[in-house]
């Protein structure tokens, strides 16, 4: 059975964008530290899920020559991992290894963590996550805290009405100030 992780970065007010969807915050204050450890959070495989925004800007970046330079180790997973995109909108995907999920987003995360093969993880999607959460389909929540605060924009459980209690399972603090909690759904 494959594992259902959310990678989300949020501020240390609880936003993962700004109410304009800005998210350049995130990439503020990186270090060589936390730039290791993305990059061995990509090493570790698995498919990735995103919705059709954030598909979008990843597919901007992560192909280019640009990112091979900038990001060696990180685009050349980016680019191999197989992507799966919930959008009703995206006629053709063209970024590699790309399957996109036209039908009902939980009933096909539901299925597909019932099969074998490498886990999952959700990559930023903040509707996406408020989905899968209510129908606890979401196993650990992984966290990156930014220390910037924002004062308004969306959290990543924006609108979810159902509780979950967590257990703690990893945590990391980074020069630059970001901190890394891995929380397991209990």
């Amino acid at each position: 059975m494959r594992r259902l992780t959310s990678f989300t970065n949020i501020t240390l007010d609880g936003y993962f964008s700004g109410p304009d969807g800005d998210f350049s915050w995130a990439h503020d204050g990186e270090d060589e530290e936390f730039n290791n450890f993305v990059a061995d959070n990509a090493r570790s495989g698995g498919a990735l899920l995103m919705g059709r925004v954030t598909y979008d800007l990843m597919a901007s970046y992560w192909p280019t020559p640009f990112a091979a330079q900038n990001d060696p180790v990180v685009a050349e997973r980016m680019n191999a991992m197989p992507k799966l995109v919930a959008s009703r909108s995206i006629e053709q995907p063209e970024w590699q290894n790309t399957r996109i999920l036209r039908g009902e987003l939980v009933a096909e995360i539901a299925a597909l963590k019932q099969e074998e093969g490498d886990d999952i993880a959700i990559l930023g999607s903040g509707s996406i996550i408020k989905q899968l959460a209510e129908a606890q389909l979401i196993d650990e929540y992984q966290l990156v805290i930014n220390p910037v605060v924002l004062g308004d924009g969306r959290t990543p459980f924006e609108g979810l009405r159902a509780r979950a209690d967590m257990k703690l399972c990893n945590s990391r603090i980074f020069s630059s100030g970001k901190v890394f909690l891995s929380y397991a759904v209990r």
